[in-house]
C-alpha cells in the first residue's frame, strides 16, 4: 500500500481514533462532598467517581488525564479518598494529571486539586480555603417555648455531645476545636507536600482565606491561569482531543449513583426520608457555594 492510498484511508478514519491525534480523557468533579446522598441531590465521594477515575487512566494511548473540579468543600475524608485515589493511579498508569478549576476549588475541592501534577485556574476562580469548619444550629431554647421535653439516655458520658436541642458545653466545643485542629493539620501538610518549593511565605496561607486565580498563583495555590481547551491544544498541540469520561448508563438511559439507594419499590416513609434528606443536603451544598459568592 503506498503512501498516496496510506494517506488516504487516514483522513477517513475519525480524528479522535487516529493514533497520532493526543486523547485526553476528562472527568468532571462537581458538588459538595460526602459519604451520603440522595436520588434528588447525589454526593461527591470516592463511591461516586471511581468508575469514572478508572475508566480515563485505563486509556492507554492518553498521554495525560484532565481532572474539572468545581467544589466548594465538605467531608475531608471523602477529599482526601478521591486525591488518593487519582493518585494512585497516576503512579500504576504512568501518567500526568492536569487539574482544571472552575468556579470553585476551595477547601475539600482544592484537596482534590492537589492531585494534579499541574493546576490550573480561570481568572475568577475561588481557590484556597485551606481550612476545616463545623456549623449547626441550636434549638434547646425554642423547644421550650413550644412545650417540648427532650429526653436522652446514654451509656457513656460523651455519647451526646454538641446535642442542638440541648445547651451547648464548653468542653464538648473544646473538643471538637482540637478534633478541627488534627483534621486541618492533615489538610496543611498534603497542601505542603504536593506544593514543595511553590508556596509563597504568606501568613494567610492556611487560616482558611481564599483568592481569585492570579491570586492563587501568585501564592503558589495553582500553577497557571488559563482554561482546558486552550491550555491542553498548548501542551499537546492543536489537534489534541478532549474525551468526556462519565459512569456508564443503566436502563432508560439514567446514570447509577453508587451508595444511593433509588425510588424504585420503596415504601412512601422511606420515599418522604430520602426527599426530605435530598432537601436538607441541597439546603447545605447552597449554603457551601454562598460562602464563595456563588
Amino acid at each position: 500500500m503506498g503512501p498516496a492510498v496510506t494517506n488516504m484511508l487516514t483522513r477517513l478514519v475519525p480524528a479522535r481514533y487516529r493514533k497520532s491525534t493526543p486523547l485526553i480523557p476528562v472527568v468532571r468533579l462537581r458538588g459538595m462532598i460526602s459519604a451520603g446522598g440522595s436520588p434528588l441531590q447525589p454526593a461527591l465521594s470516592l463511591a461516586a467517581v471511581s468508575t469514572a477515575l478508572e475508566r480515563a487512566f485505563s486509556i492507554k494511548r492518553a498521554p495525560a488525564v484532565a481532572i474539572s473540579v468545581n467544589s466548594p468543600g465538605g467531608s475531608p475524608v471523602q477529599s482526601r479518598l478521591i486525591y488518593k485515589r487519582i493518585r494512585d493511579l497516576a503512579e500504576e498508569e504512568k501518567k500526568p494529571v492536569l487539574v482544571f478549576a472552575e468556579d470553585v476549588a476551595a477547601s475539600g475541592g482544592y484537596m482534590i486539586a492537589l492531585a494534579g501534577d499541574e493546576i490550573i485556574a480561570d481568572p475568577s476562580s475561588i481557590i484556597g480555603s485551606i481550612g476545616v469548619i463545623a456549623a449547626g444550629f441550636g434549638f434547646h431554647e425554642a423547644i421550650g417555648k413550644i412545650g417540648v421535653e427532650r429526653r436522652v439516655y446514654t451509656a457513656g458520658q460523651n455519647k451526646s455531645t454538641l446535642d442542638p436541642f440541648q445547651p451547648e458545653k464548653e468542653e464538648d466545643v473544646e473538643h471538637l476545636k482540637a478534633l478541627q485542629l488534627d483534621v486541618h493539620e492533615t489538610f496543611i501538610d498534603l497542601v505542603k507536600q504536593r506544593r514543595d518549593g511553590k508556596l509563597a511565605d504568606d501568613p494567610d496561607l492556611f487560616t482558611g482565606r481564599f483568592w481569585a486565580g492570579e491570586k492563587a498563583k501568585a501564592l503558589g495555590l495553582i500553577d497557571h491561569v488559563g482554561d482546558m481547551r486552550g491550555f491542553v491544544r498548548e501542551r499537546f498541540g492543536d489537534k489534541a482531543q478532549l474525551k468526556l469520561v462519565t459512569l456508564p448508563r443503566g436502563l432508560f438511559g439514567r446514570r447509577p449513583q453508587p451508595g444511593v439507594t433509588g425510588f424504585g419499590n420503596a415504601d412512601p416513609g422511606l420515599i418522604a426520608a430520602q426527599a426530605a434528606g435530598g432537601l436538607l443536603s441541597a439546603l447545605e451544598e447552597r449554603a457551601l457555594w454562598n460562602r464563595y459568592g456563588l
